[in-house]
């Protein structure tokens, strides 16, 4: 790719004399894969819809590839950044490749699973090249804690891509499908070549759309009941929801009359439900009393 094509993005060459600069080298431990193609980080952007009224969150920024690309695009940007390394060298970049979107930025040096608040107006999307070993926590606990988020585009492995976009009845349908769908409408947005990346992963990728749900689960029960629910219907996947859900409501038969009352057949299995059934089997733990 050209200097001209390429911008003020990170390429090949600029992310190896980068990484040698900081002494930085990618980690297995944290996930890390740098994204050195400028084209996919356009893509990504393009992909996200991200227009320039957007206040985007990214998480896992790293040497700052993605970054940069959003920054061209919208309003304003908050990276966070859990390398201290990394977290101390991207605003430096971003001052040297696109001085005039500097005061556009925010640095957020944290854990993303420990963020509670951002600095800047409240953001609009999120966007993400998200660690594979921790992807489903990251993005679970980002759209829970900022509603304001409307959209997100994560590029996860593409066996996590699969699994959050599965629909019911499907083998790979499971509690990160149904949480991220109590949040959001899922979908793949497309896959992602392992040639984009330095180091190249030993697996395929796949981007994530995920559009908030304009009008949440109707349901009673909170948020955490209905999550509990997920969690044991899943930890034996195998069983029957009457015997999957014994331990949840104190008995098999406990766990029938919620299911029964809850209009879910006692011999289905948690792979074959939305989460609005999961919704009304939490609303009616204790049925049987």
């Amino acid at each position: 790719m050209s200097t001209t094509e390429q911008g003020p993005l990170l390429g090949p060459a600029d992310i190896r004399d980068l990484a040698a600069t900081l002494g930085v080298r990618p980690t297995k431990q944290r996930g890390q894969n740098f994204v050195i193609d400028a084209n996919t980080v356009r893509r990504i952007v393009r992909t996200a819809d991200v227009g320039p009224d957007d206040v985007v969150v990214e998480v896992g920024p790293g040497l700052g590839s993605l970054t940069l690309a959003l920054l061209e695009t919208a309003s304003h940007v908050t990276a966070v950044e859990i390398d201290d390394v990394l977290a101390a060298a991207l605003p430096a970049t971003v001052e040297a490749r696109v001085p005039d979107k500097a005061a556009a930025f925010d640095l957020v040096h944290s854990d993303a699973m420990l963020v509670r608040e951002l600095p800047g107006p409240a953001p609009t999307a999120l966007v993400a090249n998200l660690p594979y070993n921790v992807a489903v926590p990251v993005l679970l606990h980002m759209l829970d804690t900022f509603p304001s988020i409307e959209r997100t585009l994560v590029m996860v492995q593409a066996e996590v891509a699969d699994r959050l976009a599965a629909d019911p009845g499907s083998k790979v349908y499971g509690v990160p499908s149904v949480k991220a769908n109590w949040y959001a409408e899922v979908k793949r947005a497309g896959a992602i070549g392992r040639n984009v990346f330095w180091p190249a992963p030993n697996v395929d990728s796949g981007l994530v759309s995920l559009v908030r749900r304009a009008e949440p689960v109707k349901t009673t029960a909170s948020k955490r009941e209905v999550f509990t629910v997920v969690d044991a219907a899943f930890a034996q996947r195998r069983k029957t929801l009457r015997a999957a859900l014994a331990g949840w409501a104190g008995s098999a038969a406990a766990a029938e009359a919620a299911l029964v009352a809850a209009g879910v057949s006692p011999q289905a299995r948690g792979e074959s439900l939305t989460v609005e059934e999961f919704a009304r089997i939490a609303e009616h733990k204790g049925a049987a009393a």
